[in-house]
């Protein structure tokens, strides 16, 4: 029987004591209740209220870079035992889901390799800081493993143009601003550069003890993670999201697809759904459009269509929840010592 999937993050341990707060403090300033496990938008909130204690901009990449000194990460210490960079991402990409809703995708292409991470459930934005760590982080992984042979020829980011030669000077790369997406691109020819870290009797090791709790059903579902990249990217080029399009982008079958997701325990307008309900969040926090642009880009033919199902998802119109997150976004962090509930 599958477990179910992970759906939450935790809070890199040490992470508030260098803000200079406890994480309780930080999750009252978020407006977050305290826990040891947060979803996708709370665990930004808490990300956003660290990044509003740290005048120091340079923070998020010393987070990163001594995190896996630290043992930050069971999928970033595996990665730095495999045999060579590109064998590390794989392992990189495919533990990370046994702990949260997050896609490690590398994509080759044209002689290179971008490393991108996707937040599967997120609505809004990734918070600088954040960025800042998870990059670092990576850099760092395939500096130690590589004896620092391997650098990234670039590293794209999001957001506008800001602390560019800090950047640069960390990441020793050209970086792009106002990029698609938040990644680190090498040269293709790189993934084939032996790992000086390499160690692989532990490797085998623990990929066994990994791979058995894959087996079991652990873990956010490669497939699932791939599945939701495919229809946002139908989606965003205007294209119907039918089983067989995105079975085509897949390699897959139709009927194969249909399988794997009845396997999975889910359908393939269940997924559908999930990424229209995160994407139509997304796009009315962080976009001027109106509703009925907003169901149009989620390919619905008619707006009272998905009038009618947000309301079912959220309990309130589209507009109103525009509303009412613009309002909590425009609340003044809650004093240190308040706690929500």
């Amino acid at each position: 029987m599958l477990k179910p999937y992970p759906n939450t993050f935790s809070f890199a341990p040490g992470i508030a004591a260098k803000v200079g707060v406890s994480i309780e403090q930080l999750c009252a300033h978020a407006g977050v209740p305290v826990s040891n496990a947060w979803h996708t938008d709370e665990f930004f909130r808490i990300w956003l209220a660290a990044e509003a204690q740290i005048s120091d901009r340079a923070a998020g990449l010393r987070f990163g870079a001594e995190g896996l000194a630290r043992g930050y990460g069971v999928a970033a210490i595996v990665a730095l035992h495999a045999p060579d960079l590109g064998q590390a991402l794989v392992a990189l990409s495919r533990y990370k889901r046994l702990t949260c809703p997050e896609l490690v995708e590398v994509e080759v292409a044209h002689g290179e390799a971008a490393v991108r991470y996707r937040w599967l459930q997120a609505t809004g934005p990734v918070p600088r800081l954040l960025v800042d760590t998870t990059m670092a982080s990576l850099r760092e992984l395939v500096r130690r493993g590589t004896a620092g042979q391997i650098a990234p020829i670039r590293l794209e980011l999001a957001r506008p143009v800001m602390d560019g030669e800090m950047l640069h000077q960390h990441f020793g790369c050209p970086i792009v601003f106002e990029a698609a997406h938040d990644q680190m691109v090498f040269a293709q020819a790189a993934l084939a550069t032996p790992f000086v870290t390499a160690d692989g009797g532990a490797f085998a090791h623990v990929l066994q003890g990994l791979e058995s709790r894959l087996d079991s059903g652990e873990g956010y579902a490669a497939l699932l993670g791939q599945i939701r990249v495919a229809i946002a990217r139908q989606l965003s080029e205007g294209r119907p999201s039918t089983v067989a399009a995105i079975a085509r982008r897949l390699g897959l079958s139709s009927r194969t697809l249909q399988r794997r997701l009845r396997d999975s325990a889910t359908s393939f307008q269940q997924q559908l759904d999930a990424v229209r309900r995160i994407t139509a969040c997304r796009l009315l926090a962080n976009t001027p459009f109106d509703p009925i642009a907003v169901a149009l880009l989620l390919g619905y033919t008619e707006p009272n269509s998905f009038a009618r199902v947000f309301r079912h998802w959220e309990h309130t119109t589209p507009q109103r929840w525009r509303e009412q997150h613009a309002a909590q976004r425009l609340a003044p962090p809650a004093p240190s010592g308040q706690h929500h509930e």
